[in-house]
């Protein structure tokens, strides 16, 4: 028997609202393969709103999600943070999404699939050399996601 047998303590997880992030897309390419529809889209612009983490998304990162045949979107995303004070947070994040062939069609028009049509979950990490930041080189998250081929939504928690 180890330790996460015994002790509840050690199972329980609390989360904390870290931040949300709302992103726009510049562009946006769906890419047919035998193996899956690629989407790669390129960030235009996005806020970050926290009650200690606030910004916006340099224009240039992106989103390349793999949405294979078994209706996973497989996400990687890599983007750069502009703290409201200067400060420059870089950000990636993976995750899993999974949708119903309707979500998927709702998703190739052009339309947003909101969190609860769908279990689309990510884990967002930063890395920053800011002195006041640091403490989120060492801060595992998780997001609750919201997509669409024009913008994606993250309420995103600090695990504790």
């Amino acid at each position: 028997m180890n330790l996460l047998d015994t002790d509840p303590v050690a199972t329980a997880l609390k989360a904390e609202h870290l931040c949300d992030f709302a992103i726009t897309f510049a562009s946006v390419r769906t890419i047919a393969t035998p193996a899956a529809t690629r989407i790669i889209a390129t960030i235009a612009q996005g806020t970050v709103e926290g009650p200690r983490l606030r910004g916006g998304f340099l224009a240039g990162g992106g989103d390349w999600i793999t949405l294979g045949t078994d209706g996973i979107a497989r996400m990687d995303v890599r983007a750069t943070i502009l703290t409201h004070d200067g400060e420059l947070v870089y950000v990636t994040s993976t995750g899993r999404a999974g949708l119903s062939d309707v979500a998927i069609n709702q998703l190739m028009a052009g339309e947003t699939i909101a969190w609860d049509q769908m279990h689309a979950r990510s884990a967002p990490l930063f890395e920053t050399g800011a002195d006041r930041y640091a403490w989120l080189n060492g801060t595992i998250t998780m997001a609750i996601n919201e997509l669409s081929l024009n913008h994606v939504n993250y309420r995103i928690y600090a695990i504790r």
